[in-house]
C-alpha cells in the first residue's frame, strides 16, 4: 500500500532553517506529482509547494525565496528545505501524493518556530 513518511520536523528559531523529507512506497514514484502543505491550529490545509513529475515546481507566495522542494526519485524521496523561517511558517506539514487522480498523504511532522 502506499506510504508516505515525513521527518525532519521539530523546532527552530527565527531565521533558521529546517529540511523536510517524505520516503515514500508502494506507489510508483517517478510517475507521481509530490507536495508539501500545511495546517496552523484552526486554519484548512494549504499547499505549500509542489513539484511534477519532471521537476517543474510551484509555491505559495508566502513561502517562495525562502522555501524550496525537491525529489531524488531514485531514493523514492521528496524534500522540503526551509529557510529563512518564520513564527508564521510554525504549522504540521504533511507531505502529498498525487498519482493517477488520488491523493495520498502522510501522517505529518511538526514545525515550530520560535521568534
Amino acid at each position: 500500500q502506499v506510504q508516505l513518511v515525513e521527518s525532519g520536523g521539530g523546532l527552530a528559531q527565527a531565521g533558521g532553517s529546517l529540511r523536510l523529507s517524505c520516503a515514500a512506497s508502494g506507489f510508483i514514484f517517478s510517475l507521481s506529482a509530490m507536495g508539501w502543505y500545511r495546517q496552523a491550529p484552526g486554519e484548512q490545509r494549504k499547499l505549500v509547494a509542489q513539484i511534477t513529475r519532471s521537476g517543474s515546481t510551484a509555491y505559495a507566495d508566502s513561502v517562495k525565496g525562502r522555501f524550496t522542494i525537491s525529489r531524488d526519485n531514485a531514493k523514492n524521496t521528496v524534500y522540503l528545505q526551509m529557510n529563512s523561517l518564520k513564527s508564521e511558517d510554525t504549522a504540521v506539514y504533511y507531505c502529498n501524493a498525487y498519482y493517477y487522480s488520488q491523493n495520498f498523504w502522510g501522517q505529518g511532522t511538526q514545525v515550530t518556530v520560535s521568534s
